[in-house]
């Protein structure tokens, strides 16, 4: 039977074993997507340790382009690529196939095709881009760029789950449900606090941009295949912190 209390502290192990792989014990999984509203604090605790890693690179002496990669390749690894694979797998899917059966089938199968591996080069080298020359401008606001970007991107990632019916009857989204209008609300709340706190009104600028990214996927999503999976819900993640790196460094 599924929990439907708003809040449970074990909310934050949930997102932690969820979305990253850090070494959290999670031993009661029935709380679902109740527990979104905490991917956002997910998301700031990979921001804040990209962040250290470029920092620590940086006191080494490295110059700002390997402190950024760094930073991306803590990213990464620490979230498991979780949403670099969704990614690859969104875009093979919704450009790859005829119908919306063949379209989900191809979503489903492991192998990585053109279109994943083009958008997993475009998207990797926008986000490594953006992060080299936030870092190469000024530290501090980089790092303020990769929490912002990263609780931002997991609170759309929330919005869209909600937002989107499921695509299919099984699979990792259908799995966890579909998230309340208040856990949602909470996670957005938790998003944009922090942007403002970090950013400043930039920082809001830049939840615009995440939230009318991760709306076009959505879309996208919606009319080819008729909602979302846990696929498309990495694409979200990717398109939404791209969006918002990319105006904090404009």
């Amino acid at each position: 039977m599924t929990d439907k209390a708003l809040f449970r502290p074990i909310d934050l192990a949930l997102a932690f074993g969820l979305l990253t792989r850090l070494p959290v014990s999670v031993s009661d999984a029935t709380r679902g997507a109740r527990a979104a509203w905490a991917w956002p604090l997910a998301g700031a605790v990979l921001g804040s340790l990209a962040a250290l890693v470029c920092w620590g690179a940086l006191a080494l002496g490295l110059p700002a382009p390997v402190g950024g990669l760094l930073a991306l390749g803590t990213l990464v690894m620490l979230s498991g690529a979780l949403h670099e694979d969704g990614l690859a797998d969104t875009a093979d899917g919704l450009w790859g196939g005829w119908t919306r059966e063949r379209r989900l089938e191809i979503m489903r199968d492991s192998r990585v095709g053109s279109y994943g591996v083009i958008a997993l080069i475009l998207t990797l080298a926008l986000r490594g881009v953006a992060i080299w020359f936030l870092v190469e401008a000024a530290p501090g606001a980089a790092a303020a760029a990769l929490v912002t970007s990263a609780m931002l991107s997991r609170a759309a990632m929330a919005g869209a789950m909600a937002a989107l019916p499921h695509a299919r009857e099984s699979g990792l989204a259908q799995a966890q449900g579909r998230p309340p209008v208040a856990t949602v609300a909470v996670a957005v709340a938790l998003a944009l606090g922090a942007a403002l706190l970090l950013c400043g009104i930039s920082g809001l600028v830049a939840a615009a941009m995440a939230a009318l990214m991760a709306g076009i996927i959505a879309r996208l999503a919606l009319a080819r295949i008729g909602g979302q999976t846990g696929d498309v819900l990495g694409a979200v993640q990717q398109g939404a912190e791209i969006a918002a790196l990319l105006t904090l460094l404009a």
